[in-house]
């Protein structure tokens, strides 16, 4: 999966499905929206299930090297995470 678009739609209806936000609020997360530590629903339990479900959802591998906290601070950076694993 390349195409940004639905990287990007992909990602948006996983954070609905695990954290719960639903697709209004998911819909709305813009690059600059804070994740982890600002939504209450994106906690450190949240993270592993996060990461499983974009593997799985977006058919990438992740490694533990590759994850770090700044992936997870804004939606943009998850953003660009995913689509520069969806297109190794």
């Amino acid at each position: 999966m390349t195409d940004s678009n639905s990287v990007d739609a992909t990602l948006r209806a996983l954070l609905a499905d695990v954290l719960g936000l639903g697709e209004a609020r998911a819909a709305a997360l813009t690059d600059d929206s804070g994740l982890f530590g600002e939504l209450p629903e994106f906690d450190s339990m949240a993270v592993a299930t996060v990461l499983t479900e974009m593997e799985d959802r977006l058919g990438i591998i992740i490694d533990d090297d590759e994850v770090d906290g700044e992936i997870f601070e804004t939606y943009g950076n998850l953003l660009a995470f995913s689509l520069r694993k969806a297109t190794d």
